[in-house]
C-alpha cells in the first residue's frame, strides 16, 4: 500500500499504530510494511531491521526493504556474529546513539546492492540503535545512493521508530519466552505434552508424509534410584539421559517429557513398524549406557511402546493410546523390553475399555454368574470342595473368564463390591444345596481380592453372610493369593485372626511363584496351600517342577497344613501328585468348572470316577469330566 506524505509525528503515529498488535508470527511482515514506508518518506534506497540476540553475540536480520536477491544460502546478511573480524555490525553491538555514515563503507554488502540496483557506489547511511533499559538490542538502518543530510528532527524522529521497534522486541522476547515455558519441559527443556499434541497433530493432517511412529518410552525402576541416591540424583540422570537422546536423534526428532521417568519420541521420517521396531530397539540400548551421578555410575533399563499412526486416518489420541498399551505389554512382560502395538493388542483393551464402560452394571443387573470346579481326593474321586468362580455373561461378548475382568475391577475399586456379590452368591447357594442333603461333607472354596482382606469391615462382612445363610465357618475356605500376603502383613494377620475366631479356613492360591517364606507361613494362621498350577502341569516332563513340588508337599507337610495341587491335566500329573503325597487336586482332568445346576449331579454322586490306574484302585471311567 501506498503511505501518502505525512508529517513526522503523524508518521510515527502510523508507525505505532501497525506495530501495536504484531506478535512473532507477524512481526517480520509488519515490519517489512514499516521500512516500505520510512523509505519512501525519507526518500532513502535502503531500510533493514535487525535485532541484537545477546546469548550469541549476533545481529539478526529481521526485515528490509526492498527485498535483496540473495544469490548464496545461507543468506550471509540473515546472522552477523559480533566476534567474527569481518563483521561490520560489531561496532553497532553497544552503541546507544545514532550514527550517520558518509561513503565510508561501513555496509559492504548492501552497498554492493545498491550498486547493482542502481550503479552508483558512493552511498551514505544511518544507523539508529534500538534500545531497551540502556542496552542495545539492535539497529535501524537506512541507506541513501549519494549523499544526505538528515536534520536532528528526523534523527529524533527515527529514535522514536527505533524505540517503537525496541518495544515490539521486547514484546515478542517476553511472549516467546512464555511459549517456550509453556511448551517444554522445566526440567530437561525438552518438549511437553503442549507441544507433543500440538506437533502430533501438525503430523497427522491429511496429506502429510507417514505412516507417523510414536515411541513411549518408561524407565524402569527410576523409584529405586530416587530412594538410594536422592532426588537430586534422580534429576540429574533425567537431564543427562534428555541430552543424550537430543545427540543421538534426529535433530528434527521431537522429544517429549511427560513427567517423571515417561517419555515420547516422534521420529521426523515415517516408518513402517519393523523400521519403527529397531529404532525403538536402538533407543533402548542407548538409554540403557550407564551415567555418572555424582560418585555413582548407574544405569537404567527402559520399557518402549511401538505405535504408528496414518495422516488423515489415526488421531493423536489414537496413536497415543496405542502406544501406551505397547509399552503396558512390554513391561508386563518383565519390562526393559520393546512392544509393537497389534491387531491383538487392539482387541484386548478394547475388551478392558468395554469391561470398564459396563462392569458396574453387571455386578447390579445379574449378569454375572458363578461356575464351580470340583476338587476331590485323588485316591478315591471322591468330592471335598468346591471353588466358586465367577463368570460374566456379556451382551455381546459372551461369557467371560474372570482373568478377563477381574484386574479391571481392582483397577478401578470394584473389586470390593465384585467380591461381595461372590461371597453373598456363593453362600446363598451353598446353603441351597446343604438344605436338600447336598454338599454335607463338602468346603466352599471362594477367592479373596486384596482389597477386601486390608478392608476394615471384612470379617464383620463374612460373620454376617455366615449367620445370615446359616452356615458354619469351618464349611467355607477363603483362598488369597501369595503376593497378597506380603502386601499389608499385619493387616493381614488382622484379618486371618478374626476370619479364625469363626472356624474360617484359610488356603493360600498359587503358591510357589516365589512371594511367600517359611516366616510367613509361620506368622499366618492358614491351614493349607494350593500349589499353582504352573508346576503341576509340567509335572513329568520337567524335573525342575518336580522337586518344587516335592518341596512344596514337603514344606506343608511339616508345617501341618493341607495342600492341594491345581491344574490337573494329565494322568501322568495325577499319578505323580499322589505318588508325592499330595492326594488332593483339581484340574481339567477331573472336570472343568460348571454351572451350579451340573455341579449338583456330582454332589448327588458324591465322587467323580477317575481312571488313574492307581495301585491298589479300580480302573474306572471319568463320566461328565471332559
Amino acid at each position: 500500500m501506498t503511505v501518502p506524505r505525512r508529517t513526522l509525528d503523524s508518521l510515527v503515529t502510523q508507525v505505532a499504530s501497525e506495530l501495536m498488535a504484531v506478535d512473532a508470527t507477524t512481526m517480520a511482515s509488519a515490519s517489512e510494511r514499516v521500512l516500505s514506508w520510512l523509505v519512501e518518506h525519507f526518500d532513502v534506497d535502503f531500510s533493514f531491521l535487525r535485532f541484537t540476540d545477546q546469548k550469541q553475540r549476533a545481529s539478526i536480520l529481521i526485515a528490509e526493504w526492498p527485498p535483496r536477491p540473495v544469490a548464496v544460502d545461507p543468506d550471509p546478511l540473515r546472522v552477523a556474529y559480533f566476534d567474527q573480524t569481518n563483521s561490520v555490525f560489531a561496532q553497532f553491538e553497544h552503541a546507544t546513539e545514532p550514527m550517520v555514515l558518509r561513503d565510508s563503507g561501513e555496509f559492504p554488502d548492501y552497498q554492493q546492492f545498491i550498486l547493482e540496483s542502481t550503479g552508483y557506489s558512493q552511498v551514505s547511511a544511518a544507523a539508529v540503535p534500538l534500545v531497551s533499559r540502556d542496552v542495545s538490542t539492535g539497529l535501524l538502518g537506512f541507506i541513501k545512493v549519494g549523499d544526505r543530510d538528515w536534520s536532528t528532527r528526523e534523527v529524533n524522529v527515527l529514535k522514536a521508530i527505533a524505540a517503537l521497534f525496541a518495544q515490539l522486541q521486547a514484546r515478542v522476547e517476553a511472549e516467546e519466552r512464555l511459549r517456550y515455558i509453556a511448551m517444554h519441559d522445566d526440567l530437561t527443556g525438552l518438549a511437553n505434552r503442549r507441544a507433543l499434541l500440538e506437533h502430533m497433530e501438525d503430523r497427522l493432517r491429511p496429506g502429510s508424509p507417514g505412516p507417523v511412529a510414536a515411541f513411549f518410552l518408561d524407565l524402569d525402576r527410576l523409584k529405586a534410584l530416587n530412594d538410594f541416591l536422592g532426588h537430586t540424583a534422580g534429576d540429574n540422570f533425567i537431564r543427562t539421559l534428555a541430552t543424550r537422546l537430543r545427540e543421538n536423534l534426529d535433530p528434527g526428532d521431537v522429544i517429549a517429557r511427560l513427567g517423571g521417568d515417561e517419555f515420547v519420541i516422534v521420529p521426523a521420517k515415517p516408518m513402517d513398524a519393523a523400521a519403527a521396531e529397531r529404532e525403538a530397539s536402538r533407543i533402548q540400548q542407548l538409554v540403557a549406557r550407564r551415567v555418572t551421578v555424582g560418585e555413582e555410575t548407574v544405569s537404567r533399563g527402559a520399557s518402549v511402546g511401538v505405535a504408528l499412526g496414518i495422516p488423515g486416518e489415526t488421531t493423536v489420541a489414537d496413536v497415543l493410546r496405542r502406544a501406551d498399551h505397547a509399552l503396558l505389554s512390554a513391561k508386563s512382560s518383565g519390562g526393559n523390553g520393546v512392544a509393537v502395538f497389534t491387531d491383538a493388542m487392539r482387541a484386548q483393551f478394547e475388551l478392558q475399555d468395554d469391561v470398564e464402560l459396563n462392569l458396574r452394571g453387571a455386578v447390579a443387573d445379574g449378569s454375572l454368574v458363578l461356575h464351580y470346579q470340583p476338587e476331590v481326593d485323588l485316591r478315591t474321586g471322591r468330592v471335598v470342595a468346591l471353588e466358586a468362580l465367577v463368570r460374566w455373561q456379556h451382551p455381546t461378548r459372551g461369557l467371560l473368564p474372570p482373568g478377563a475382568f477381574v484386574g479391571v475391577a481392582e483397577a478401578t475399586n470394584l473389586a470390593g463390591e465384585l467380591g461381595r456379590w461372590v461371597i453373598r452368591t456363593a453362600a446363598e447357594q451353598f446353603a441351597q444345596w446343604r438344605r436338600r442333603g447336598l454338599a454335607s461333607n463338602v468346603v466352599i472354596r471362594i477367592n479373596v481380592s486384596p482389597v477386601q482382606l486390608v478392608s476394615l469391615d471384612f470379617v464383620e462382612t463374612i460373620e454376617g453372610i455366615l449367620r445370615r445363610y446359616g452356615i458354619d465357618g469351618s464349611s467355607v475356605c477363603l483362598e488369597i493369593t501369595e503376593h497378597v500376603v506380603v502386601q499389608d502383613l499385619a493387616r493381614t494377620q488382622v484379618t486371618l485372626r478374626g476370619l479364625k475366631r469363626m472356624g474360617v479356613q484359610i488356603a493360600i492360591d498359587d503358591f510357589g511363584t516365589g512371594y511367600s517364606s517359611l516366616s510367613h507361613l509361620k506368622a499366618l494362621p492358614v491351614d493349607a496351600v494350593k500349589i499353582d498350577r504352573g508346576f503341576v502341569q509340567r509335572l513329568g516332563a520337567s524335573a525342575d517342577d518336580l522337586a518344587i513340588v516335592k518341596s512344596i508337599v514337603g514344606l506343608a507337610g511339616s508345617f501341618g497344613l493341607g495342600v492341594v495341587g491345581e491344574g490337573v491335566e494329565t494322568t501322568v500329573a495325577a499319578r505323580t501328585l499322589v505318588a508325592l503325597g499330595c492326594y488332593r487336586a483339581q484340574g481339567f482332568l477331573i472336570a472343568r468348572p460348571m454351572p451350579g445346576v451340573e455341579v449338583e449331579e456330582h454332589l448327588a454322586a458324591g465322587r467323580i470316577a477317575l481312571d488313574l490306574d492307581l495301585p491298589g484302585t479300580s480302573r474306572s471311567v471319568l463320566p461328565g469330566a471332559s
